[in-house]
């Protein structure tokens, strides 16, 4: 029978890293939402347009836009440096860019997106592999209950402040818990690369 007791993760490595201070002011914040807005909303959808896929309201129910990169050139370079040194000291992920647009999305009452991941695994729509999911909340949380980010199961929520972020492995499992009251703003952005190794 084999036995790993030689190839192990190093001792550094995280799947999930949460900011501790700030990647936006709340005037950037207001500033990320202006832009999300003035883009055309959407019903989000869900299976990246795979069979199966598309509009799915018992999975989830929110609205997103797209924020093209000429539009937030600025608010995309904080990112990218941000997420450079983020996967150098935690996640050790080769090729990590901004691999697509950002999404701006919003959680009325009742909104929410069951248990997923945001990775593709037929690998049918990649490369780019999304191999760092980020959400970052932009709204005030005294705005809105519910709402929860969870990952990997029900007693894993990520409470986020305005402008704070969370990142986590595309790979894991995760979910938005109902919104109760008002509405939950956040960015959602994916950074990917080449296929692993």
């Amino acid at each position: 029978m084999y036995e790993n007791n030689v190839i192990t993760e190093p001792k550094w490595k995280s799947w999930i890293i949460q900011t501790t201070e700030p990647l936006f002011t709340p005037e950037q914040c207001r500033e990320i939402i202006a832009a999300g807005r003035a883009q055309p909303p959407q019903k989000a959808r869900i299976g990246m347009d795979k069979p199966g896929g598309g509009t799915d309201t018992e999975k989830r129910v929110t609205t997103v836009s797209w924020i093209p990169f000429k539009e937030m050139g600025h608010m995309y370079q904080d990112l990218n440096r941000f997420i450079q040194r983020a996967n150098e000291n935690h996640f050790g992920f080769g090729d990590i860019k901004i691999t697509e647009n950002a999404q701006f999305t919003e959680y009325p009452v009742g909104g929410f997106y069951n248990w997923h991941m945001d990775c593709d695994v037929t690998m049918a729509h990649e490369p780019p592999v999304r191999k760092i999911s980020m959400t970052l909340l932009l709204n005030d949380p005294s705005e809105f209950e519910g709402g929860d980010l969870q990952l990997m199961g029900p007693d894993k929520s990520a409470p986020l402040k305005q402008g704070h972020a969370i990142c986590f492995a595309s790979f894991l499992s995760h979910r938005v818990k109902p919104v109760t009251k008002g509405v939950r703003q956040s960015l959602v952005v994916w950074f990917g690369g080449k296929p692993f190794r």
